[in-house]
């Protein structure tokens, strides 16, 4: 089992595929296609004709995938982008309207187990973490220019990490001596900026920082409200969008976009999920990363109701 491919397994696929209510003949986009996992169940429940718009930003992950579903690949559009051009995307592959539009959101296992990714500190690394490699900042870049202050704030919000002030002090004094370059050293100053208990709790202590610094590299959570809006126009009615979120600042962006496209005169969609789906107890014993996962599905209103 060497291929990433084989390495990622998605998380809640019978719910996600049981709440997009997946169909012969239907058209479905999942916008984090990574390692084609879901998209198999869903190509699956859809034969012989269904079609597929696979989108990701990570071009590693598109030819894996390509790979993968070779042998359906006349159902199969694969587009590299980001889900914030979902309507461009879904235009290009021939379509206006859609019956399933499906997000699961975060890092895959195959993008944290590739240490030239920079994603994760278990092996030494280049400290980049862009999802996309064609563009953008790296987290080096951040990590040697964003102010201290302004380190401290990235790290506090977007990783929910109570010591980001000692944290971005460290690595201030830490990039005046050289450069902080790989994810080994950017680990090393935090562990030592943060104190000898906080070093051995349940997750590494760096683990939120670097939390922070993909999702302020790939702008995650910027492109996730006006991504989730864009799917909900493109989907007909009684097509639905789903969402995977892994931690709270994605599900409570979701959570609050769907509340939003659901209320009022110019409601658009039904929101289906009251409380978020979780994993069963034999999911999350049997994947970990299923742990954490909320899942959040809305369907499209036919204009009768919206009326």
């Amino acid at each position: 089992m060497d291929s990433a491919r084989d390495s990622h397994e998605p998380v809640l696929v019978d719910e996600i595929v049981f709440w997009l209510r997946c169909k012969p003949g239907g058209v479905y986009v999942d916008c984090t296609l990574g390692y084609a996992g879901l998209a198999t169940r869903i190509l699956h429940r859809t034969a012989p004709d269904g079609i597929l718009i696979g989108i990701d930003r990570d071009e590693h992950a598109l030819n894996e995938s390509r790979a993968r579903l070779q042998a359906v690949m006349p159902r199969v559009h694969l587009r590299h982008g980001n889900f914030a051009e979902i309507k461009t995307l879904v235009a290009e592959s021939g379509f206006q309207h859609v019956d399933g539009v499906v997000f699961d959101l975060g890092v895959s296992s195959p993008q944290l187990d590739r240490p030239e990714r920079g994603f994760s500190f278990r092996d030494d690394g280049p400290l980049d973490m862009r999802m996309d490699q064609r563009e953008g900042r790296t987290a080096a870049d951040l990590v040697r220019d964003v102010p201290e202050r302004e380190l401290a704030d990235m790290i506090f919000q977007l990783g929910e990490e109570r010591y980001s002030r000692r944290i971005a002090r460290a690595i201030a004094q830490a990039r005046m001596q050289g450069v902080i370059g790989t994810t080994r050293q950017l680990a090393a100053v935090v562990e030592n900026a943060v104190p000898g208990s906080y070093r051995h709790g349940r997750i590494h202590c760096a683990t939120r920082t670097f939390q922070a610094l993909r999702i302020a590299v790939n702008r995650e959570l910027d492109v996730l409200e006006p991504a989730l809006r864009d799917a909900a126009d493109i989907v007909a009615p009684g097509g639905r969008v789903c969402a995977v979120s892994f931690h709270s600042l994605e599900d409570r962006i979701v959570k609050h976009t769907f509340r939003a496209l659901a209320t009022g005169p110019a409601a658009s969609v039904k929101v289906l999920t009251k409380k978020p789906v979780m994993a069963s107890e034999s999911e999350r014993d049997h994947n970990p990363r299923s742990r954490s996962a909320k899942l959040r599905v809305v369907e499209r209103m036919s204009k009768e109701s919206m009326q």
